[in-house]
């Protein structure tokens, strides 16, 4: 045992059934190290995570921390171990405060009676101030996704803990914001604070990370040094096979394509004001900005999901300006939400009942009710062309991975047969191999004609993926960059105001 290793698993294994979920894995952790842990949704890495903190119990096997042989039971026991963990689902309470939120571990130890908000408010306001302008007094119920991201960290950070887990912690962020958690990363290191990060994002691993272990199908696969891996390497022992490039090849005809969707002076005096762009037929047209820019309230105000005061949507040149969002449906344009889980899938519901759910009138009966056999057949025909890696379409989509049930999204959008679908962070949450898929889907439906948006915090993303890209600062558009001035840079400084770019056919 390595006198400086904070965790260390030894031969763990963990079944469900019939599925072994992990098989004789072995994990190490030094001190004051940051540990990437990579693999594809589905490789056993929340299972380890879950049973490292208490919320699973291994079949066998053993942890020790910092030398000593642990039997974490639950994660209170985990948290007096030392062990925080920052969960991708989020888990916070909508109707307390944000402070309430961050200090509500140690609420419940507090055996006094009485409760001092006015200090909760200030210590919260404390530990926010390195990640965010969060006022402690909001609801938490009022934030964004991003915002809530952000206050589920703050809370991580609260905790006492020398051990900390964080899964996926930068997916709800902007470049800005994530900047600000690997420099609060790198403080930790420097105490001492050993650090489990897990990410699908590449350059974060290469960036932040010391070492990387690679699990794939439930089993350990291999621990090395950053310095002596790529990202190609890292993707081909995650999958087990060469991806080849990340994205689909573009569609360089787009950009003399007829325009399909005409945005103009879109409004709504507080969020957005005076938003204007075109969207060409068979284009993928990307959507940057900050958190709080805007961007996803624009792409709501035009499928009808929020109230504008002012402007107009015209589809192939015909006024649509849908008031609610059965009209942009009903006119082919749909939207796909950043909240997968909250607002884009039904979790507890069958894959046929979802992939319908848009639009049941398509897979009814003539006397109004719907034919269970229509339904299930529309799910496996979108299903097959999505590449839906799926049992029987009877099932939930709560037994799909991240990525099959954002498939499932798609398909229910696709059901309606669209002309523009507009989507926020098409693949937040989804393993490298999904996001191939995904940007594969995309490029195709507009390759068949289909006007894409999409919505992304990921700057390569839109880069690799996207014809052209829109960025909003404060609710406008800052400008439209194309071809060779599609660069991160250039993405940055419009995003931040610092700028100013051509406005290419608007």
């Amino acid at each position: 045992m390595d006198q400086q290793t904070s965790l260390e698993v030894s031969r763990v294994s963990k079944a469900f059934g019939p599925v072994q979920a992990l098989q004789d894995v072995d994990f190490a952790l030094r001190a004051g190290e940051v540990h990437a842990l990579a693999g594809e949704n589905g490789a056993g890495k929340s299972t380890l995570m879950n049973i490292i903190d208490g919320i699973l119990s291994p079949d066998s096997g053993e942890i020790r921390i910092r030398g000593q042989l642990a039997d974490i039971r639950s994660p209170e026991q985990a948290q007096a171990l030392g062990i925080g963990f920052v969960h991708q689902e989020i888990a916070l309470c909508g109707d307390m405060t944000v402070a309430e939120n961050i200090f509500m571990a140690a609420t419940n130890r507090r055996r006094s009676f009485w409760m001092n908000y006015g200090e909760i408010r200030e210590k919260a306001r404390e530990v926010l101030s390195s990640l965010g302008d969060i006022a402690p007094d909001r609801l938490v119920g009022d934030l964004t996704i991003s915002e809530q991201q952000i206050v589920e960290i703050a809370k991580a950070l609260t905790l006492d803990c020398t051990i900390l887990i964080l899964d996926e912690p930068t997916a709800a962020l902007t470049e800005r914001e994530a900047g600000k958690l690997f420099a609060i990363m790198a403080r930790l290191k420097q105490r001492g604070i050993s650090i489990i990060y897990i990410s699908h994002r590449m350059a974060e691993i290469f960036d932040n990370c010391d070492r990387i272990t690679v699990l794939r199908d439930g089993r350990h696969v291999s621990t090395d040094d950053i310095a002596d891996m790529t990202p190609e390497k890292v993707v081909a022992r995650m999958v087990g096979r060469s991806l080849g490039s990340l994205y689909p090849e573009k569609n360089e005809a787009s950009g003399k394509a007829p325009t399909l969707l005409c945005v103009e002076g879109l409004s709504d005096d507080n969020r957005f004001k005076d938003v204007s762009f075109e969207l060409r037929k068979g284009e993928v047209l990307g959507v940057a900005g900050l958190i709080g820019s805007g961007r996803t309230e624009i792409a709501l105000g035009i499928c009808g999901l929020m109230k504008r005061l002012r402007g107009t949507v015209r589809l192939e040149g015909r006024d649509i300006s849908p008031a609610t969002y059965q009209d942009s449906v009903a006119n082919g344009v749909v939207y796909l939400s950043e909240d997968r889980k909250g607002s884009g899938v039904f979790l507890d519901m069958p894959i046929a009942a979802n992939v319908s759910a848009l639009d049941p009138d398509r897979i009814s009966t003539r006397y109004g009710f719907i034919s269970r056999t229509s339904e299930r057949r529309q799910a496996e025909r979108l299903g097959d062309a999505l590449r839906l890696r799926r049992g029987s379409v009877d099932d939930n989509v709560s037994t799909l991975s991240g990525g099959n049930q954002q498939k499932v999204a798609i398909a229910k959008m696709l059901s309606v047969n669209p002309k523009v679908i507009l989507l926020d962070e098409p693949t937040r949450g989804v393993d490298v191999g999904a996001k191939v898929e995904i940007h594969r889907i995309l490029r195709d439906l507009a390759n068949q004609g289909t006007g894409i948006v999409a919505i992304s915090s990921e700057l390569p993303e839109l880069i690799g993926l996207c014809d052209r890209v829109i960025v909003v600062h404060e609710g406008r558009i800052a400008g439209v960059v194309s071809g060779e001035d599609l660069t991160e840079e250039t993405l940055i400084r419009l995003a931040s105001g610092l700028g100013n770019a051509e406005r290419r056919g608007k």
